[in-house]
């Protein structure tokens, strides 16, 4: 079975969060850094080379997996090398480090109950801003007057001119408030198709519960709309029993609720034209009656007809893939960044989007992602200089070829960090 999934850590500093207070997503926890070494210069092997050289060897890729797999774990022999005297000391540094490990998770542990404590204080607000967004109720005076103090100064009414009378109007709260938010949260933003907008104008509300084990529950609300009759979509993400290294809870798996969608209105698939050949289902004996045993005769001619095929939507999020079992042969290469991105999109949902709805909604918070992206001053030299050199090398070579590669054969993809857990 494959490594667990551990939380995605952000890729930039955020702002806190009623679930998550430290700045840089908590736990904190004591890593090393792994150890840099220059680069070396070897001999290359072509890397179509060697995939064809694989793809005619499956015995040889089995051996290959099998010697490394025995690799795992085995001593090195320097620690039974050691003198008696030493190696006890070694043992004895062991024992100190469980210890550490039962504080870490005791650590883990409180932190998530000091979470719960704090969300419970915080759904009041939620349920407040909910009946304002839905036109229950409207905001106070002492709420607008807050509000107001933040502001820009460019957005008040220079001196001289009139302010313009802002006309009555019938329309109740804050009309696809939440895709609205959602459109403006770049990860989300990437899975919301044109068709998929006009099921998400009618959520009314997204919200968050911790379930009784470790993890927690997204909840999305709807008012009654032409494309399913549920009226919360739900979806949790659960987490294993035992902590990881550094005390960490390890993420297991996620569950979607069925979607009940009315006929014809699944935006998970899309309708195919296709031609098909028809063909008569009988043929008459020359004495008129109908030969059972006689084969299908082509007529030659074609009808078309609608094929249903998946497609991409954001309501496919409900359906999330699945970790592999050990006796699965058939699994797809790229699950592990499946299930990572999954699990990301359900941190920022309940790490960003609900407890910062409304500044997504106005699009402030992207202020802060922006800051998180930009990039160091001195390592924005570095890659300067590297460039520099790389072109000097490469002096004289064939540009537009190098450039055309990566999209030719489709393998350039995003960089992934390791997931690894927060408390949830």
């Amino acid at each position: 079975m494959s490594e667990p999934i551990r939380n995605k850590k952000a890729d930039f500093p955020v702002a806190p969060t009623p679930q998550n207070t430290p700045a840089n997503n908590a736990p904190i926890s004591s890593r090393a850094q792994q150890p840099g070494v220059s680069s070396i210069t070897e001999e290359t092997l072509d890397s179509a080379a060697a995939a064809s050289l694989f793809a005619r060897n499956p015995a040889l890729v089995s051996m290959i997996q099998g010697k490394l797999g025995q690799l795992v774990g085995r001593s090195s022999g320097y620690i039974e090398s050691l003198p008696p005297s030493v190696r006890r000391r070694v043992a004895g540094l062991k024992g100190v480090q469980k210890e550490h490990s039962k504080l870490e998770a005791q650590f883990q542990e409180e932190v998530l109950e000091l979470e719960k404590k704090f969300f419970s204080k915080f759904t009041p607000l939620y349920e407040r801003r909910s009946t304002i967004i839905n036109g229950a109720v409207e905001p106070t005076d002492d709420e607008v007057d807050a509000g107001k103090e933040d502001e820009e100064e460019e957005a008040e009414t220079k001196e001289g001119e009139e302010e313009p009378k802002a006309e009555e109007s019938e329309t109740k709260g804050i009309p696809e408030f939440w895709l609205s938010a959602m459109k403006n949260q770049v990860s989300l933003a990437e899975m919301i198709t044109e068709r998929d907008e006009d099921a998400l104008k009618h959520l009314k509300d997204i919200r968050m519960e911790y379930l009784d084990r470790p993890g927690f529950r997204l909840i999305f609300e709807f008012t009654e709309n032409e494309f399913f009759t549920n009226e919360t979509i739900s979806k949790a993400y659960y987490y294993k029993d035992e902590n990881g290294y550094g005390g960490d809870f390890i993420y297991d798996h996620a569950e979607g609720s069925k979607i009940d969608w009315k006929d014809d209105k699944d935006l998970t698939l899309r309708l195919e034209s296709k031609k098909q050949r028809n063909k008569s289902e009988s043929v008459r004996s020359p004495c008129g009656g109908i030969s059972a045993n006689m084969p299908l005769v082509d007529t030659k001619q074609t009808r078309v007809v609608k094929v249903s095929m998946p497609t991409e939507s954001f309501f496919n999020f409900f359906s999330p893939p699945q970790p592999p079992s050990d006796d699965d042969e058939s699994i797809a290469s790229d699950i592990e960044e499946r299930l990572e991105l999954d699990y990301q999109l359900g941190e920022d949902i309940k790490e960003k989007l609900i407890p910062r709805a409304i500044d997504w909604f106005t699009g402030e918070a992207l202020q802060f992602e922006e800051l998180g992206e930009e990039m160091d001053p001195d390592e924005f030299e570095d890659d300067e200089d590297e460039d520099d050199d790389e072109d000097e090398d490469d002096e004289g070579s064939d540009r537009e070829v190098d450039d055309d590669s990566d999209e030719e054969d489709g393998t350039s993809k995003p960089k992934k960090e390791a997931a690894e857990c927060k408390q949830n």
